[in-house]
């Protein structure tokens, strides 16, 4: 699988690289709110509006920094329609895709921990 990096590697990831692949992993996917982006991604392609909505409650900047950062490391397409008014899209790329299994298995994880937490005393 081949990343579609946007304009080239970023800095933590590049350092991560000389670590290990886990490392790599984390340097793309560990920002705050990335890995919720990617699983509202996998329904389709989202305008800013509906994908903050779905995000929940993360600010402007903060959502705005993980989507440059997501796009540059290859996970994230933006397309940028010419219409008044403007109209811009975030849809996953082929590598983000490759996260399917991945996102899922964590979302399910998530809720069983979530589950267990509210049994314990």
């Amino acid at each position: 699988m081949t990343a579609d990096l946007g304009s080239g590697i970023r800095g933590p990831v590049q350092r991560a690289m000389d670590v290990c692949p886990v490392e790599v992993a984390i340097a793309v996917l560990g920002g705050a709110w990335k890995m919720t982006i990617v699983k509202h991604l996998l329904e389709g392609s989202l305008r800013y509006g509906e994908l903050r909505r779905r995000v929940g409650n993360v600010t402007p900047r903060v959502l705005t920094r993980q989507l440059r950062e997501l796009e540059q490391d290859g996970i994230v397409v933006r397309h940028a329609y010419a219409e008044v008014p403007p109209r811009v899209e975030y849809s996953l790329t082929v590598t983000g895709e490759g996260l399917k299994a991945f996102a899922l298995e964590l979302n399910q994880w998530g809720g069983e921990y979530i589950k267990a937490l509210s049994t314990t005393p």
